[in-house]
C-alpha cells in the first residue's frame, strides 16, 4: 500500500484483521512482579490474569521507547510505503502516542500520529478505517483524516468487577472522587474525551452486562453499527454480551469483533472485564 498502517498492541484485533489490512503492530511492556514482556509476544492475557490473582502483586505498563517507532517506521518507508499513519492508544492513558510523535518527528512529514482517544477495538476501528482507505489508495492526509472521521462515530463503554486495579495504577483519578472508597460497587465506565470517566454503579454482573447492552444502542443513534466486544478471563460473559447486542440491533448490525483483551488492560482493569465498542458505520 502507498499508505502503511501501524498501530499499538493495545487494539487488540482478531489476528486474521490484522493480517487482512497488513496492519503493522508495535507492543507495550508489562510488568508483572518484575518481569517485563512484550504484550501479545511474550506476555499473555493468562499471564496477567494469574498474576493479579495473588495479593501481592506488582503490575505496571511501559509505553514503546521512541526508537522502536523509529525502527517500525523505518523499515515501512524502507520497503516502499510513501507515508505512514500510527494510530495509538489514548493519550490520557499512555506516553504511546508522545512516543509515536517523537519518533515521527525526524521523518519529514512522512508519519501522521493519531490519537484514538480510546483503547481496544476504539483504536482497531480507526485503524481498519485508515487501512481500508489506503487499501483504496488514498494518500497520507486521507487516510489520517478516514482515521479521524472513525474515531468520532466510536463509542467505548465497559465494566469492571472492581474498581481496585483502575485505582492501584491511576487511571481513574476522577472516577474515584465520585465513588470515594466503595470499591465494592460495578461500575460501569466509559471514555469520553479520551479518559475512563465513571457513568454510573450497578449491583451485579449480570445488571452490568444489560446496562453495557442499552448504552450500546444508545450510543448508536439509530445507525448501522460493528461492533467490538472484548473481556478478561470472563469469555462467557462476553458471549453473553454479544448474544443480547446481536438480539437488540437485529438487521442494523454488521460485523462483531470478539476478543480478549490483553496484558495492558489486564494489569489496569482486573479480571472480569467486559467491553462493548460502537462503531457507527457512514451513510452509505
Amino acid at each position: 500500500m502507498p499508505v502503511a498502517v501501524v498501530i499499538d498492541s493495545t487494539a487488540y484485533l482478531p489476528s486474521e484483521l490484522v493480517q487482512a489490512h497488513r496492519l503493522t503492530v508495535v507492543p507495550l511492556t508489562v510488568v508483572l512482579n518484575g518481569a517485563e514482556g512484550l504484550e501479545g509476544v511474550e506476555t499473555q492475557p493468562a499471564d496477567a490474569t494469574l498474576a493479579l490473582s495473588a495479593r501481592r502483586v506488582t503490575a505496571t505498563t511501559s509505553r514503546p521507547a521512541p526508537e522502536q517507532f523509529a525502527r517500525t517506521y523505518r523499515r515501512l518507508l524502507d520497503d516502499g510505503a510513501d507515508g505512514i499513519v500510527s494510530v495509538h492508544i489514548s493519550a490520557a492513558l499512555s506516553g504511546t502516542v508522545e512516543a509515536a510523535r517523537l519518533a515521527a518527528a525526524d521523518l519529514d512529514g512522512r508519519v501522521e500520529v493519531v490519537d484514538s482517544r480510546s483503547a481496544g477495538m476504539g483504536l482497531g476501528f480507526p485503524a481498519i478505517a485508515a487501512a481500508t482507505a489506503a487499501e483504496a489508495g488514498a494518500d497520507l492526509a486521507a487516510v489520517r483524516d478516514a482515521a479521524l472521521a472513525a474515531i468520532a462515530r466510536t463509542t467505548v463503554w465497559f465494566y469492571v468487577d472492581t474498581l481496585e486495579f483502575l485505582r492501584r495504577g491511576g487511571r481513574i483519578n476522577a472516577a474515584e472522587a465520585l465513588v470515594g472508597t466503595a470499591l465494592s460497587v460495578k461500575p460501569i465506565m466509559h471514555m469520553p474525551d479520551g479518559a475512563i470517566v465513571l457513568r454510573e454503579k450497578v449491583r451485579t454482573a449480570s445488571r452490568g452486562v444489560a446496562r453495557l447492552v442499552d448504552l450500546a444502542v444508545e450510543a448508536a443513534d439509530g445507525d448501522d453499527v460493528d461492533l467490538g466486544v472484548h473481556h478478561l478471563a470472563a469469555p462467557q460473559r462476553a458471549e453473553a454480551l454479544r448474544a443480547a447486542l446481536t438480539e437488540r440491533f437485529g438487521d442494523r448490525l454488521h460485523d462483531t469483533y470478539v476478543s480478549e483483551a490483553g496484558a495492558v488492560v489486564a494489569a489496569h482493569a482486573g479480571p472480569g472485564l467486559a467491553c462493548v465498542v460502537v462503531h457507527r458505520r457512514p451513510e452509505g
